[in-house]
């Protein structure tokens, strides 16, 4: 009995030894096994935060959408290794047939046997009911199980291409990979939380906790400076120069100069965010940020600007412009326009490369280039979008030499971006100031609380505003009498404003090309109380090179629709309804609106004619007699009038509507043949 009893005592000992390792020692490491095993933990992904435009409108929008996924386990555990193959090629010819499959696609995903498979993410309405008749005992012999029909975000941009190279795109996984998407990742994605939940031996969810609060979770919404309206005209402006001049791109940014607020950034090709996989990588690229050229004759306005604030010129200065030709360390700079005696009111109007390179000299390097980085050149924006360039301009380290101050005044061996001239052309229009541009206004949480506003920013004083005044009524006179940029005179309004046709240079051989150039014009209206700034930039037109001839026209219909859009009324009219404007803002809006270069329904009074531009004759002989353009597409239509030796000038887009002067008429030849183009029907 002593003995029996000894025996008994260890191995109860021994068994209380080990209940004391399991339930004590090893305790804590056996429950988490234990809830690992019946926990499920679910990552609950919150709504992407909401795009809209100054006024509400909705630019980038999250819906939820349908996906089918599959629990391997679950469909095929009924099955011994026997009937395997025949369920699992039954299961994969039904289910490929329900979505629109390949049956080798589905078995594969099924052969793989996790507990979570995606077959197919965001289907249609009709695919989401087939998957449900096979897992419907009543509609189908043997239902299928493990079937599940999720629900996902997808990003939706409701304008489709509308602004697309700024808003960027959103890829499958719901990052963001390009432009405001991908800048505001952080503020837009929202906060994922996971939800804990009970599962089945099968591995069925049973129960789970809801989210304690949804819209705490989602993304933010952002409001943008953008005007939906001011946008899709800027597009389809530019649109129709680059079809109707037949260039490689362009871009357009329109800004509100006293905020330093974007109504408009048009870049063009672009692309629809909506099926982005469908575009290339170059149609996706944002130009008025990313590219940089130089821009030409647009920087004589900021040497001149210069020149004023530092006093080594005055308005009325007389400057000998040496009859268009003038050799610095030999190099020759010639003028389109041959002159002698001009101001610098003049110098402008005629756009003088060897008066701008005399004020420039006279400045000297190192004031010129501080004068052209306070105007911002040089540096990048500091706008919240991903990539911007920041130009070029040589630093003080290696200072520039002679032939490269005349240079730069003139634009050339600087460089900048589109966007850099909208703030710099702005600091002439709001007397001085060099503002900060803003694209976001602000950022709004899920519940409607504020997180984030931008308010108007001065970087720094670019030019004392008396300066600034003068610049400003010299601009006037580059739209107005003999100005290089009477086409983006309209009227009712005083428009200021410089042309440029810039060469590009060729990176092979550096030099200069002879047929490939950058047209742009820079400029605000009205001239006196600036509302907008608006600068146009085309890359490489073919069929003519001109700014004034290219560019200015985009600038005035521009700067026009968005001048009446803002209910500003030209001088000395009386009160403007604004209906048809509204009516012309909601198509624009749907994306209805007739295209934007036919005449606008406010337009009463026709654009003034231009008088006579020096051009060189093409042909020989006095005269020319001018055939019928009505109907003619634009490009036959210049090509004709080339060959007549008469100089076309172009207005609208589409084919000719109406000419001037009259067909049948005997004109000298380098006559201004006016061509007005509607779009056909």
């Amino acid at each position: 009995m002593g003995v029996l009893c000894g025996l008994m005592g260890l191995g109860c000992g021994l068994l209380v030894s080990s209940a004391h390792k399991l339930q004590v020692d090893d305790g804590q490491a056996w429950r988490e096994m234990a809830e690992a095993q019946r926990q499920r933990r679910l990552h609950v992904a919150p709504k992407r935060g909401t795009v809209h435009d100054r006024n509400g409108v909705s630019l980038a929008v999250s819906i939820e959408v349908p996906s089918i996924s599959a629990d391997a386990f679950e469909m095929l555990r009924a099955y011994d290794a026997r009937t395997f193959p025949d369920a699992l090629r039954r299961i994969s010819g039904q289910v490929a047939k329900a979505l629109n499959m390949s049956p080798d696609e589905v078995s594969a995903k099924i052969r793989q046997k996790r507990r979570f498979t995606w077959l197919k993410r965001r289907v249609s309405a009709e695919e989401v009911e087939a998957i449900r008749a096979l897992g419907d005992p009543k509609k189908t012999a043997n239902p299928i199980r493990g079937l599940q029909i999720e629900g996902e975000g997808r990003r939706y941009y409701p304008n489709r291409d509308l602004a697309g190279p700024l808003l960027g795109f959103v890829a499958p996984d719901g990052e963001g990979k390009d432009g405001l998407e991908l800048q505001l990742e952080e503020e837009l994605r929202g906060h994922a939380e996971e939800v804990k939940g009970l599962r089945d031996r099968s591995g069925r969810l049973l129960f789970a906790e809801g989210v304690s609060n949804e819209k705490a979770l989602a993304g933010h919404s952002v409001y943008l400076s953008l005007d939906q309206g001011i946008q899709y005209i800027a597009e389809q402006e530019l649109a129709s120069a680059i079809r109707t001049y037949e260039a490689t791109g362009g871009s357009v940014v329109v800004v509100e100069p006293a905020t330093g607020e974007l109504l408009a950034m048009a870049s063009s090709p672009h692309f629809n965010p909506n099926d982005y996989s469908q575009s290339p990588p170059e149609a996706r690229r944002n130009r008025a940020i990313h590219d940089r050229f130089e821009p030409g004759s647009t920087m004589k306005v900021f040497t001149v600007a210069a020149a004023l604030a530092a006093r080594t010129l005055t308005p009325t200065q007389q400057i000998y412009c040496e009859k268009g030709s003038m050799a610095i360390d030999n190099v020759i700079i010639h003028d389109t326009h041959v002159s002698e005696w001009l101001t610098p009111t003049q110098l402008l109007a005629v756009s003088s490369n060897i008066g701008a390179a005399k004020i420039g000299i006279e400045l000297g390097e190192s004031k010129l280039y501080e004068a052209f980085r306070r105007f911002g050149f040089g540096e990048s924006t500091g706008l919240p979008l991903p990539g911007e360039a920041g130009g070029v301009l040589r630093s003080r380290g290696r200072p520039w030499v002679q032939v490269e101050t005349a240079a730069a005044s003139f634009g050339q061996g600087v460089s900048s971006t589109t966007l850099q001239l909208a703030m710099a052309i702005s600091a002439i229009a709001n007397g001085g100031k060099l503002m900060e541009p803003i694209l976001v206004k602000r950022i709004v949480d899920g519940q409607g609380n504020l997180v984030r506003e931008y308010t108007p920013r001065v970087r720094r004083e670019a030019v004392p505003p008396h300066v600034a005044r003068t610049v400003s009524e010299m601009l006037v006179a580059v739209t107005e009498g003999e100005g290089t940029g009477i086409e983006a005179a309209f009227h009712g309004f005083k428009v200021a404003g410089k042309t440029a046709t810039a060469q590009k240079a060729d990176p092979a051989t550096g030099r200069y090309t002879q047929d490939r150039f950058t047209s742009s014009f820079i400029g605000f209206v009205p001239a006196d109380r600036p509302r907008v700034a608006v600068v146009v930039v085309l890359d490489e037109p073919m069929l003519t090179h001109a700014g004034g001839a290219v560019a200015a026209p985009v600038f005035r219909r521009v700067a026009e629709f968005a001048l009446r859009y803002m209910g500003v009324k030209p001088e000395g009219s009386g009160d403007v309804s604004l209906a048809d404007v509204g009516r012309a803002a909601s198509a624009a809006a749907s994306g209805s609106a007739p295209a934007a270069s036919a005449p606008a329904p406010w337009r009463t009074v026709a654009p003034p004619v231009s008088p006579e531009l020096p051009v060189i004759p093409v042909n020989d002989g006095p005269s020319a007699r001018l055939p019928d353009f009505v109907g003619m597409p634009a490009r036959d239509a210049l090509r004709t009038a080339a060959a007549l030796g008469v100089a076309p000038s172009v207005l609208g887009s589409g084919v000719v509507a109406r000419q001037e002067p009259v067909a049948g008429a005997t004109v000298p030849r380098g006559t201004v043949v006016r061509l007005f183009l509607e779009p056909p029907g």
